[in-house]
């Protein structure tokens, strides 16, 4: 196993993002067995995922058309616990269906153990991720008010 800090495993994560081939997926090894994501702001059914497996089936199944080019980090807090990170970034890139260039920020917490990411806690801006990919209120899962 891997005695990578959660800031270098980190580091492989932001590399990850870049890659040309399959942006949106990070390598397995990055990932714990057991990981947990959660992301709180997304809609129902899409907010919490138990296990790696679990993780890649379902980003597999929903390829993002995105092509991120920057990944600008923003603020990064090492905390007391030695396993725990919170990273705040920006992804900017191109949707590939419309060529439109657009941009997110993100705000993660993550438990990182033995170089592979345990818990990942993910807030999305989630209206200028809908924004940029023309998404309406029923696109997200969400009754239109």
């Amino acid at each position: 196993m891997s005695r990578a800090t959660p800031l270098e495993t980190y580091r492989r994560m932001q590399a990850a993002v870049l890659r040309e081939d399959g942006a949106t997926l990070l390598p397995a090894d990055l990932l714990a067995d057991d990981i947990v994501v959660e992301t709180p702001f997304s809609p129902p059914g899409m907010r919490r995922h138990e296990g790696r497996e679990a993780w890649l089936e379902f980003y597999a199944g929903r390829p993002l058309p995105f092509r991120f080019e920057e990944f600008r980090e923003l603020t990064t807090f090492e905390t007391a616990d030695p396993e725990v990170l919170v990273v705040e970034y920006e992804l900017a890139g191109t949707i590939t269906t419309t060529g439109v260039r657009a941009s997110a920020t993100f705000i993660a917490v993550l438990r990182v153990r033995e170089g592979r990411i345990l818990h990942w806690r993910e807030y999305q801006d989630v209206l200028a991720i809908s924004q940029a990919l023309s998404l309406g209120p029923e696109d997200l899962g969400t009754p239109a008010r």
